[in-house]
């Protein structure tokens, strides 16, 4: 049984309810008073506010109960559209999504660059910057069709660290121009709409809790792997995210004493010796194997590791080597994140897993079945998200959306119109 909230029809009760039909609808008055001890006035009360709101609809279907036919109540996927940029060096993703977490839009662009001069405007400069992410939403929007007031709002995503209040990126890696950029704000001056900013990690967790339709139940974990290595962890609803909004860097955990040196200035990081560009790294240095994949100096790592990903799966010894070596890695990362949390649930999402998803999977579910604290006494579903690649930009939209219709799940942060 869900939580028990108080007896009143605030953020935390609607919250709770919107879950509950996200996750379980089609779902009838009735169900909900059970599954959450709220009254059955206060259970009106919301669901006539959400219906009224648009959040929610009446399906048209009834359930027969011996008594009076219970109408059931589904959540509206018109309701709203979120929109997330996932912003990198080389590309920005953008993806609109409705309220249910359906794509029905998606964008991809050349990225910034590190040394590009943005819009005109000097490299660090925030005018070039906000151009650019407003000319893809609007680009993106209008050819949808959508009207400015259906969009609930934008979440710029990307490697952490970010301020989550002031609105903007503090180190992104490779757009050293975008530090210290406060992109919220001008942004929703530029575009008139709600606007965040986040880390890609934290959006990805909350994108796959949100459009998987999770019940709040479940204890429910996501590994995001892209250049770097997060993660992120969703507790009664809502994403864990610590004092500063920056909890999750498992990357950032040492896994090897007095090695080498990361560039958050700890030695020894995971991502250091897992994550896609560290395997590329490994690669170039193994006799042969670069120039038997064609792999030169100047492509992008993440392109590298793909190369590197498909001769594993196509039985390459060599690159099966180093991507094993990974995923043992990752694998360990995996069990202190389900040690710490108690996790029922975990995912993989973000682009490192696009190619060779399948090989962490069985990885991390070996590991898990072997050393998991909790072993004994439950399993973790570990699955792979169904859209690696652009999870960071969906789960982006999936943070607006949630903010918008369910306000409740902690430090609301689209705070900006």
């Amino acid at each position: 049984m869900a939580r028990r909230e108080s007896a009143g029809a605030g953020p935390g009760s609607r919250a709770l309810i919107v879950d509950l039909i996200r996750s379980s609808g089609p779902i009838s008055r009735v169900e909900l008073v059970k599954a959450t001890g709220l009254t059955q006035p206060t259970i009106s009360t919301i669901v006539r506010r959400l219906i009224d709101g648009g959040v929610v609809r009446e399906t048209g279907d009834t359930v027969a109960t011996g008594g009076k036919p219970r109408t059931m109540l589904i959540i509206n996927s018109r309701a709203a559209y979120g929109v997330g940029i996932h912003v990198g060096a080389d590309a920005l993703t953008c993806v609109v999504t409705d309220t249910r977490g359906g794509t029905v839009g998606r964008a991809l662009v050349a990225g910034p660059g590190a040394d590009a001069v943005l819009g005109g405007a000097e490299p660090g400069g925030t005018k070039g910057a906000v151009e650019q992410l407003a000319a893809l939403h609007q680009d993106v929007t209008e050819g949808l069709g959508l009207e400015r007031q259906s969009v609930a709002g934008l979440a710029v995503v990307g490697p952490g660290p970010v301020d989550v209040v002031r609105g903007g990126f503090l180190a992104p890696p490779g757009l050293p121009q975008w530090a210290g950029l406060d992109l919220a704000d001008a942004l929703a001056a530029r575009l008139d709409i709600p606007v965040l900013v986040d880390s890609d990690a934290a959006a990805a967790t909350v994108g796959e809790f949100w459009s998987r339709q999770v019940s709040r139940n479940r204890t429910f974990g996501c590994l995001y792997m892209n250049s770097g290595i997060g993660s992120g962890v969703v507790l009664d609803g809502a994403l864990h995210r610590g004092a500063s909004s920056n909890a999750g860097k498992i990357g950032h955990v040492a896994v090897i004493r007095d090695g080498e040196l990361c560039l958050c200035g700890n030695r020894g990081c995971l991502e250091m010796y897992a994550a896609p560009r560290a395997v590329v790294r490994r690669a170039r240095a193994v006799q042969g194997l670069a120039d038997r994949l064609r792999i030169s100096a100047d492509d992008p790592d993440a392109w590298a590791f793909d190369v590197l990903a498909r001769a594993a799966l196509y039985g390459d010894e060599q690159a099966r080597a180093l991507v094993d070596e990974s995923a043992a890695l990752l694998a360990e990362g995996a069990v202190a994140l389900v040690n710490l949390w108690d996790l029922d649930t975990l995912v993989l999402a973000g682009p490192g897993f696009v190619v060779a998803g399948s090989i962490y999977v069985s990885e991390i579910r070996r590991r898990l079945s072997e050393h998991a604290y909790t072993r004994d006494v439950h399993g973790v579903r570990v699955e792979l998200s169904s859209n690696p690649r652009d999870a960071a930009a969906i789960g982006g939209a999936a943070l607006v959306l949630q903010g918008s219709v369910a306000p409740g799940h902690g430090p609301e942060l689209i705070a900006r119109a």
